[in-house]
């Protein structure tokens, strides 16, 4: 918890850092952490009866409830908010509401302020961030970014200042954040509970004392946070006068070139943290180990360079950089601060934090490899294969462990071609499930296609459709002066039309037919390909295989597509082909799945060659459990893996079953279909051309 610690409380001493993004297993009270944060920090003077806590010494001049004269203005003073975003939120609750049926009939921008006004000068807490729908995101973290929220909607323009300290926390499991977001994310940091049994009986102790007398527990360790709290406070005052040098600057901008991170973002992270935490140790001047912890800060989510790289940096390497461009700084800059000593322990646990320790399991030093700690646990238990090519010390131990193994099942995996851009393949019809880039559906976002009375809370007003609702009674109510007499059925909602996020459901024949080797490399890269685009297109994943004489869900449906890859890595080949008791898996699995999520629309995506082994009626039953899916309107494709002279056309006949296309795995490359369109129209031109030429022959003639 260290890292998780250190990030928050620079953050707190210099906000401009940018936020964290907290990153770990469940059940690692990244909550607790989080809240109690916001305990730490020091009162804010705001405005009396100001709601947006405009700061008196330089009030927001475009403030709603403004202006505010300074001299004349009361002033209060209150504890930081720290305002948590539940994950359901909607938009108008994020950025605040307007009364539209005041603003139309009576010209009165009548605003209620949202959370972001409720979180300014404070912290905006976001639990499960990556559940949040991708235009909700989007919006926090441009509001975070410019420190200014703005309100756009029919021809209303309200904006205030919105300057807060962002914090995310999530599950990796239950779905990725997209690179974009993730890079708006000052620091991140990957946590997990601790493997230890006497740290996780000390939690165990604390949390059952907590329970047993929370005012006793709270005023045992009230002195400790005070003394917490002062630091911050002295760190903020001096954190003016920390001077960034050019050896450290150089430092900084040549381990973000090594590590090929996109943009110049990182760069100024990295510069921001790097000043903060010498403030945080009491100096006035950036050494090289500040650089080196705020590179593990803020680079290992910037430097993913596809969908399923693990966060992580290559200590080596980050090493190797300092060196490299070091110059005279590390043997020229004098220790002035007596608790900072060459491993970074001044930084976590120096002064004031002290009492803190028994948190790191006693002692001092817990907080000598804090910076990197944290990383192991986390690569160790994690189910992703690319962690085990971390660099440093977790990397070389793999080589021990595998002669121990056993070796038929490690050597059972075929390893997956390169993934590449697929066809785009749809769900028919128009759904109403979350937003996303893949099927039709009605949706918060896209393009309006018609207005309608709303059912519930106008939501989206269709200002053209209400004015020509509203028009033909005027008259008849009485209108007198420019305001329009309105009434409640006069009202239209826009109906938007965008894309939605899909369950893509993949079915997967591991059986002997396709274990040829480089056979199952291309359909092991079909898949990942494929799972590339549902991470794109904001989907929902599931993989089912079947081999032997039954069929398991490797993954349950989840939005992390990482996880996907990771099984899909590892799986083994060989063994009959059971393909009815795959297809009775998906049709069961996506049974139950319709009750937990009954607007999201399922696509099962079926890998196969069509052939079934097992019993005579082997391939009669799998025909008839095709039926049951396509009785349920489930949408489905069929990828052919069936290769060689002689084909059967088995997985064509079994896509007439489903009710669903066949595309042959080589066809499945978006560019393949392009060059076949442009192979057509060329050919068409070419025909033309010849035909005109042929005509002009003759006329000639």
């Amino acid at each position: 918890m260290d890292d998780l610690r250190l990030a928050l409380l620079l953050n707190a001493v210099s906000p401009q850092v940018g936020g964290v993004l907290v990153r770990g297993e469940k059940g690692t009270a990244k909550s607790t952490m989080v809240r109690a944060l916001a305990g730490l920090l020091p009162a804010i003077r705001v405005v009396s009866g100001c709601r947006f806590a405009c700061d008196p010494a330089s009030p927001d001049p475009q403030c709603p409830d403004g202006p505010h004269p300074v001299e004349a203005a009361a002033v209060s003073e209150r504890a930081t908010s720290l305002v948590e975003l539940p994950v359901g939120v909607s938009e108008d609750r994020i950025v605040g509401s307007l009364d539209l049926e005041r603003a139309l009939a009576e010209g009165v921008k009548a605003y209620e302020p949202g959370l972001l006004a409720a979180a300014h000068r404070g912290v905006l807490y976001i639990d499960e961030v990556n559940l949040l729908h991708d235009h909700l995101v989007d919006l926090l973290l441009d509001a975070a970014a410019m420190g200014r929220s703005y309100v756009e909607r029919e021809g209303v323009s309200v904006r205030h200042a919105a300057r807060f300290l962002l914090v995310g926390t999530m599950n990796p499991e239950e779905g990725e954040l997209r690179p974009q977001l993730l890079d708006r994310f000052g620091l991140t940091v990957e946590i997990a509970a601790t493997r230890e049994p006497e740290q996780r009986a000390e939690v165990v102790r604390r949390r059952l004392a907590y329970d047993a007398d929370p005012e006793g527990f709270a005023a045992r360790w009230r002195d400790e946070e005070r003394a917490l709290a002062e630091r911050i406070t002295a760190a903020q005052a001096l954190l003016p006068q920390v001077v960034l040098g050019d050896a450290a600057l150089r430092q900084i901008t040549a381990v973000c070139a090594a590590f090929e991170v996109d943009g110049l973002r990182a760069d100024i992270v990295m510069a921001r943290t790097a000043v903060a935490l010498a403030a945080w140790a009491g100096r006035t001047r950036v050494l090289a180990e500040d650089v080196r912890i705020a590179a593990q800060l803020a680079l290992p989510h910037r430097r993913r360079r596809n969908p399923f790289d693990a966060p992580g940096l290559d200590d080596e390497k980050l090493d190797e950089t300092l060196q490299q461009f070091a110059g005279q700084e590390p043997e020229t800059d004098p220790d002035t601060d007596p608790e900072d000593d060459p491993d970074g322990d001044g930084p976590h646990d120096s002064g004031p934090d002290g009492p803190d320790g028994p948190d790191n399991g006693g002692g001092g030093g817990g907080g000598q490899d804090a910076p990197s700690e944290p990383e192991s646990p986390a690569e160790a238990a994690s189910d992703s294969p690319s962690d085990a090519g971390s660099a440093g010390e977790p990397g070389q131990a793999q080589p021990q462990q595998s002669p121990s193994a056993p070796a038929p099942r490690e050597a059972a995996p075929v390893a997956a071609d390169q993934p590449y851009k697929t066809r785009l393949f749809k769900v028919p019809g128009t759904g109403e499930g979350v937003q996303g880039r893949r099927s039709r559906a009605e949706t918060d976002g896209g393009h309006t296609i018609r207005a309608q009375r709303p059912t519930g809370v106008l939501q989206r007003l269709h200002l053209a459709a209400t004015v020509q609702a509203a028009a033909p009674h005027q008259r008849a109510r009485g209108r007198s002066g420019r305001a329009l007499v309105l009434r409640k059925d006069d009202f239209r909602q826009q109906v938007r039309e965008g894309r939605e996020g899909n369950l893509v459901l993949f079915v997967v024949d591991a059986s002997g037919s396709m274990a040829a080797r480089q056979r199952m490399s291309a359909v092991k890269g079909a898949v990942m390909s494929l799972l590339m685009d549902a991470y794109q297109r904001r989907d929902k994943i599931g993989m089912i295989s079947f081999r032997g004489s039954t069929a398991d869900l490797l993954l349950p449906p989840t939005s992390s597509v990482e996880a996907g890859a990771a099984r899909l890595e590892q799986l083994p080949t060989g063994g009959r082909t059971p393909l009815a008791a795959g297809l009775l898996r998906a049709h069961e699995t996506l049974r139950v799945e319709r009750l937990r999520d009954p607007m999201r629309r399922p696509l099962v995506v079926l890998v196969t060659d069509g052939r079934a082994t097992g019993s005579r009626s082997a391939l009669d039953d799998a025909r008839r459990a095709a039926g049951l899916l396509a009785a349920a309107g489930t949408a489905s494709v069929v990828v052919d893996c069936e290769s060689g002279p002689v084909r059967l056309g088995l997985a064509t006949e079994l896509a007439q079953h489903l009710q669903g296309p066949a595309v042959a795995l080589d066809e499945l490359r978006a560019d393949t279909v392009t060059s076949l369109v442009k192979t057509m129209v060329g050919t068409m031109q070419n025909s033309k051309r010849n035909s005109k030429r042929n005509s002009k022959q003759t006329e000639a003639a």
